[in-house]
Parts: structure tokens; C-alpha cells; sequence
């Protein structure tokens, strides 16, 4: 455990992991196992119902996401990763939204069987405010027929030499079932291929030869019949499924203790918990064999790749819902905890799951945006009037081929990066996220800021976004102005000219 201890103080790791993550666009994946439709039900309670001591939900909006294995596949493309996803449907609308939604992203190649009379499961979660309510299965959890296993481990042959690393997702809905995970891993490991394991059930010995195995405390318990209260009850019990099983590791998830990682070599390794807050745990153990899969296709070791996963966990647990962890996010976890700071300078997806966090808390977010090519007193001015106005002010910031349509011919002077960086650098700022489009409409949208910010040389009328933040009841603030400040102007005046 020691030496564990001296690996986290690494005063290199953070930024070897984080040139591990850099690498992820190269990795492909084979993920296998059981889909399922995550439908969530957003609303607020505001009285109980005359008709039962039940509250009654208010329902504002509506979201469907790919869950179960398919969760699995949402994290490998946020990671940057291809993947290769083989499972089963029914022929119902709820195998139809499964197959449109695994189509949505260019990293994955997707092969849904049907079987008509199957029950495409499906899981609505009643969500008040941030407090889950109730959850409403519909499923079939038998075992496929045979034509659709003799298709499914075809499809395995077919794809398998183009991936590095197979996942087996099991979540006990009959696609993995009859001996199925026990022949896709078999065929893995005699093609060279390193596979992880998300269980499920009792019944280890299907999952013999795996690379890794990941079972929470609560599955650990279940498979091995031993108790799992203390660090050492679960090293004994991990050990216990490594020598069953003949798997080389076993990564136990363990909630807000973090994870440990036990080896067939008898190394151990305890990973402490990474999260900052925890709002929903829904999805995290997808999200966790997701990313130490990506890890390994790329060649990092098995506990590197841990401590990539842990990290990853800990991002989304303070999200809500059936999240997802994206790269930019763990490299900017990696910057946090070596420079204990996190960067202000984030893509839009980071950026919207900051600004859910801050809502939770409530605060009041507010957004403005510009080129910001040449910061001057004027920037500055209308910064500070931002954020007076809000508790957290996002900047959006036009990209540098933006700035061109909108700017002309040599401009921007200085690139999104370095443009990103000077606003991140100040104290009025809390975000910033670039835009591509000639106007930040998308972004508003997306966003849906309490107050929207401009110069007084607007009027409400002519603002971006305006009419869109007021129908939700957020308010547009026209800043002052401070004069005799403009990047055209203070480019005239030394000699350039431009713009």
C-alpha cells in the first residue's frame, strides 16, 4: 500500500496520464452487452395530490439517452474513442429511439440485432428539482433466441480484429446470458485482446479469463459469499474471484471510499475517492469500465489506467443523471490536482455541466460574449458590469475563423487560444467557451443564462439571444460603455490598420 501512497505524490503523474489521455482518439473498442433506453422525467413538486399522500410532479421536460451498455458507448465517444457496439433490441419504439440514438455519433459503429417480440427495456426515473422520485422499469430479461446468438457471435468474429480491447457489459437482460459472455471472452483472449468486465449476477465463472473484472462492494459480496466491511475483507474476497476465475485484476468499486485494485501479481492499490461532490451515482461503473478500457487500448498500465478511471468517476458522480465523463474534463481533473486550480477555458460540454453545478447551488449565471481580440478598458468595464450582475459570468468567445467572416482579412490579431486565456486570467471571469458560428444563439440556447450581457450600444431589441433569455424569464443588462476604447481602433493606432 506503500507504494501506492508514493505513486499518487508523483510529481509527474499528472501530466504522464495526461498525455495517456491525449492519446484516446486512437483507441477502438468492441462493447457488448445490454442495451437500454434511460427516460427521464424532469419537474418540480409543488403540493400533494388530493387522491394519495403522493406528490405531485409538475413535468417541464422530457430526455431519453442510450443506458445500460449503450451508456457504456455514450462514454467511449465523449472519450474520444471509436467503438464497435453489438447488442439486441425489440422491435418496439423504444428498439427504434435505441437504434436512431446509437447512430447519432460518427465514433460508433453500431450493430443492433432485432428481435421482434423482445421488450426493449426501458427505465423512466421521475426527477424533482435534483431528487430522484421514482424509477419505472419495462423490460424482457430472457435469454436471446438462436438466431440472434449465432448473428451476435458472428458479428464479434467479423469486427474483432480491428479492436484492442473488448468490454463485456452485463447487465443481466439475457443478451450476455447461456454461456454468451463466456464465448465472446474466449474468443477475445485467444485473438490477443485484453477484455474488461462490468458484472453482474453471481456466477463469476463466465467471465473466466478476463483481464480485469469490476464489481462494486455490494457484487463483490454477492459473487463471493465473504464479507467486503474493511480494505482487507476485500482484498481477501478479490483474491478469492481471481483464483476462481482466472482473471489478472480486479477493480472494486467502493462509493465514496474510491477503488481498490487488486492483481493477480498480489499488488494492491487503493485510489481514493476523486469526486468533489456527489449529486448521482446512476451510470458511474460504465463510465469507469469505459474509460479503463480506452486506457488500456492505448497501452497504459493497468494502475494508470485506474486512476484514469477513478478520476472519471469522480466527474460524474456531481453531475445528474445517466452522465458521461469527457476527456477535456479529466485532463482539466489532471490540471486541478496538480496546480489546484481548474481551468477556465473549457468546451461547450464541460461548460454546460459547470454551469448545471452552479445552478444546483443556486446561483445565478450570467453570459456575454465578443471577439475579445485585443483586451482594452473597455473589456475590462464591461466584464466587471457582467459579473455584478450574477454570481458566475461566461464568456463566449468568437472562434478565430469567426472573428475572420466577422473581422475581415487579418484578424483576429491573437488566436482563441491565447484570447481564451487573457479572459480566463481575470477575476470578473469564471468561464470561457468558443464559439464556432457567427453568433452565439447556439450557445445561448444551450446555456439558458439568468442575465445576458451587452454594450449599451445595443438595444434590447437588436441583442442576440434576447428574445430567448427573456421567454424563460432571465433579463438582458445593457453595460455602460467606457469611451474611447475599441481593437479596431487601438489596431489603427499602431500602424496595422486591419479590420
Amino acid at each position: 500500500m506503500e507504494s501506492s501512497k508514493r505513486a499518487e505524490r508523483d510529481p509527474g503523474a499528472a501530466a504522464r496520464l495526461a498525455a495517456s489521455v491525449a492519446r484516446f482518439p486512437s483507441a477502438r473498442i468492441l462493447c457488448i452487452g445490454d442495451v437500454m433506453l434511460d427516460h427521464y422525467v424532469y419537474g418540480e413538486v409543488e403540493r400533494i395530490s388530493p387522491e394519495a399522500p403522493i406528490p405531485v410532479l409538475h413535468v417541464g421536460r422530457e430526455t431519453r439517452y442510450l443506458g445500460g451498455a449503450g451508456n457504456v458507448v455514450r462514454n467511449l465517444a465523449a472519450l474520444g474513442a471509436e467503438c464497435c457496439f453489438l447488442s439486441v433490441v425489440g422491435g418496439d419504439d423504444a428498439g427504434r429511439e435505441v437504434k436512431r440514438l446509437s447512430g447519432e455519433s460518427e465514433r460508433v459503429e453500431a450493430h443492433l440485432l432485432v428481435e421482434r417480440d423482445r421488450v426493449t427495456t426501458v427505465k423512466t426515473r421521475y426527477i424533482a428539482g435534483t431528487q430522484q422520485m421514482l424509477r419505472a422499469d419495462r423490460e424482457t430479461a430472457s435469454p436471446i433466441g438462436e438466431a440472434a446468438r449465432e448473428d451476435l457471435l458472428r458479428l464479434v468474429d467479423q469486427v474483432l480484429a480491428d479492436c484492442s480491447v473488448v468490454i463485456v457489459s452485463d447487465y443481466a437482460k439475457g443478451v450476455l446470458a447461456d454461456g454468451i459472455a463466456a464465448e465472446v471472452i474466449a474468443r477475445a483472449r485467444a485473438a490477443g485482446r485484453s477484455v474488461v468486465v462490468d458484472p453482474k449476477g453471481r456466477d463469476y465463472a463466465r467471465y473466466r479469463g478476463a483481464t480485469v473484472i469490476k464489481p462494486n462492494r455490494r457484487e463483490l459480496a454477492d459473487a463471493t459469499l465473504m464479507p467486503v466491511g474493511d480494505e482487507a475483507e476485500i482484498v481477501a474476497a478479490a483474491r478469492r474471484l481471481i483464483e476462481r476465475c482466472g482473471v489478472e485484476a480486479v477493480l472494486v468499486s467502493l462509493s465514496q471510499d474510491g477503488m481498490l485494485l487488486v492483481e493477480i501479481s498480489g499488488a494492491v492499490r487503493a485510489l481514493p475517492a476523486a469526486a468533489r461532490e456527489v449529486f448521482d451515482v446512476s451510470g458511474a461503473g460504465d463510465t469507469v469500465v469505459a474509460t479503463l478500457a480506452t486506457a488500456l487500448a492505448v497501452g497504459v498500465p493497468l494502475v494508470d489506467a485506474s486512476r484514469l478511471a477513478n478520476l472519471a468517476a469522480g466527474i460524474v458522480v456531481g453531475k445528474v443523471g445517466t452522465a458521461v465523463a469527457y476527456a477535456t474534463e479529466i485532463t482539466e481533473a489532471l490540471a486541478e490536482a496538480e496546480h489546484g486550480s481548474r481551468s477556465k477555458a473549457v468546451p461547450i460540454e464541460s461548460a454546460l455541466d459547470r454551469v448545471a453545478a452552479w445552478r444546483r447551488q443556486g446561483l445565478a449565471v450570467g453570459f456575454t460574449n465578443g471577439c475579445f481580440d485585443l483586451l482594452h478598458p473597455g473589456h475590462v468595464s464591461l466584464l466587471a458590469q457582467a459579473r455584478a450582475a450574477c454570481d458566475r459570468l461566461v464568456v463566449g468567445l468568437n472562434s478565430d475563423d469567426s472573428v475572420r467572416r466577422l473581422k475581415g482579412k487579418g484578424r483576429p490579431v491573437q488566436g482563441e487560444t491565447s484570447r481564451a486565456a487573457v479572459l480566463a486570467s481575470l477575476a470578473t471571469v469564471d468561464l470561457v467557451t468558443v464559439f464556432d458560428e457567427d453568433t452565439p444563439i447556439r450557445l445561448i440556447e444551450a446555456l439558458r443564462p439568468d442575465v445576458l450581457v451587452k454594450g449599451a450600444d445595443y438595444t434590447v431589441a437588436t441583442v442576440v439571444g434576447a428574445d430567448i433569455v427573456q421567454s424563460y424569464g432571465g433579463r438582458v443588462l445593457l453595460a455602460d460603455l467606457a469611451p474611447g476604447h475599441s481593437t479596431t481602433a487601438t489596431i489603427a493606432r499602431l500602424g496595422g490598420g486591419r479590420g
